[in-house]
């Protein structure tokens, strides 16, 4: 059985972006799929939830949630073991691992991934995954180190790349060994592992792109990612899968 996680740079349901989600969604083998939406990390737990109902609707899905701040679910391991999906939002990381970690959450989403429930989310939720990561939990506008996340997966997490200052930060933070290599997104991008390995790239727009950000001799080292040949199918239309290559620089933009 593999364990999966997607990560995504920025994109969803959250910012209008329904592609990536489809993406997801089509590891699921079932008719109506068991989503789950964890949106611990946002300022307004209400709306996001409307959001994501919205977004997966009753009648193709079977739509849930866990608000941690009007707690309702006593086993939330077996809660959440029962997904198809469990789709973490965006927010503050900081806080969000927080709250998890009071509620055993954390020991919940563990037990979940390694059972095969499909794990996903979005910057924060994307964030909190790895070993570390690039945050503005502490304060708006930074792009600060996180080094206590979830530890599913090795190494760090950048999201939101091609937003300034968080690619410049990201790669002072890794020449500085203030955060081990890893892996950054932009917005309409994302990285999927499998069994804690990175498998593939995707991307929802023109231009987005996903990168293996590296400390090598002579400094910070950038490895892109490459659109698949046509002979790769993607899971719809409108995606565009990603090859990640050693050794090649492929859409550096600097």
């Amino acid at each position: 059985m593999t364990r999966s996680i997607v990560a995504m740079g920025g994109g969803g349901f959250t910012m209008g972006d329904p592609i990536l989600d489809r993406y997801i969604l089509g590891f699921v083998d079932a008719a109506r799929p068991r989503v789950c939406f964890l949106p611990t990390g946002a300022s307004n737990v209400a709306t996001y939830v409307v959001r994501f109902l919205d977004a997966f609707p009753s009648t193709s899905f079977q739509p849930t949630y866990v608000d941690l701040f009007a707690r309702s679910i006593t086993d939330l391991e077996g809660f959440l073991r029962e997904q198809d999906v469990i789709y973490v939002g965006g927010g503050n990381t900081a806080n969000t691992l927080a709250i998890w970690r009071v509620h055993g959450v954390d020991r919940a989403l563990s037990a979940a991934w390694r059972a095969g429930v499909i794990c996903c989310g979005v910057s924060a939720g994307a964030n909190c995954w790895f070993e570390a990561s690039t945050t503005d939990s502490y304060l708006v506008g930074t792009a600060d180190p996180l080094l206590d996340g979830l530890g599913f997966l090795p190494g760090a997490f950048c999201p939101h790349y091609d937003e300034s200052p968080r690619r410049e930060r990201f790669h002072e933070l890794v020449a500085s060994g203030a955060l081990p290599s890893g892996v950054a997104c932009d917005d309409f991008a994302a990285v999927r592992f499998g069994d804690a390995a990175l498998v593939e790239g995707v991307i929802s727009k023109k231009g987005a792109g996903a990168y293996r950000v590296t400390l090598r001799s002579g400094g910070v080292r950038r490895s892109g990612s490459k659109p698949a040949s046509s002979a790769e199918a993607s899971r719809t239309s409108a995606v565009a899968l990603m090859s990640f290559r050693d050794g090649t620089d492929i859409q550096i933009r600097e």
